[in-house]
């Protein structure tokens, strides 16, 4: 039960790293001081107020910095190797200790980055189709839903675990299908949607 508990929260925490890298690791931070988590053996590193202090102002910074035109689009190359090792790290620090080490290595890269990857690639895709569709003017709406997406989702994952895994299925269908259908107006009308 531990264990599929760990995946909840792994899953949870990964997907907002999908959305921000740093968001879901500076609210692990901020519930390991509390003491509302507590976690995995070599990741109590997390509990320390300096640690926390910088992971607040890399999420100020990551927000802020999704905010300027054209940034976004670049923060988007970098984001998603960062997010794959970002999903697999807080995956892996909230693991439990029923599993050995390769596997709980494994799992987290399997599941948390895996989820992380989706996740921020759908939302480059997103922005894509913004960048495109309104020359970029929709994007801060974008950066904003992404933020919020991500705050939400880690303090879900730390509270109610499996209602956050049910929040990323329901998030990744309806995204799947926005794509899917403005694509497909897209191709019906391409002179309407044309970047030009």
């Amino acid at each position: 039960m531990d264990t599929i508990l760990g995946l909840c929260i792994g899953i949870g925490l990964s997907a907002a790293c999908g959305f921000r890298v740093f968001v879901p690791l500076f609210a692990m931070s901020v519930a390991a001081i509390m003491g509302i988590f507590e976690p995995l053996q070599g990741f109590e590193w997390l509990a320390i107020p300096s640690v926390c202090f910088a992971l607040a102002v890399a999420t100020v910074f990551e927000i802020g910095a999704y905010y300027i035109p054209w940034v976004d689009n670049l923060l988007d190359t970098i984001a998603t190797p960062a997010a794959l090792v970002a999903g697999t790290l807080t995956t892996m620090a909230v693991g439990t200790a029923e599993m050995s080490p390769f596997a709980s290595w494994a799992s987290a890269l399997i599941v948390g980055g895996g989820t992380a990857s989706a996740v921020q690639l759908g939302t480059v895709a997103l922005r894509g189709i913004s960048t495109t569709t309104t020359g970029g003017i929709a994007n801060p709406i974008l950066s904003t839903g992404e933020w919020i997406g991500a705050v939400i989702l880690s303090v879900l994952s730390l509270l109610i675990p499996v209602f956050a895994v049910v929040a990323v299925i329901v998030l990744s269908i309806a995204t799947w299908r926005w794509i899917k259908r403005k694509k497909q107006q897209r191709e019906q009308n391409p002179i309407n949607h044309s970047p030009l």
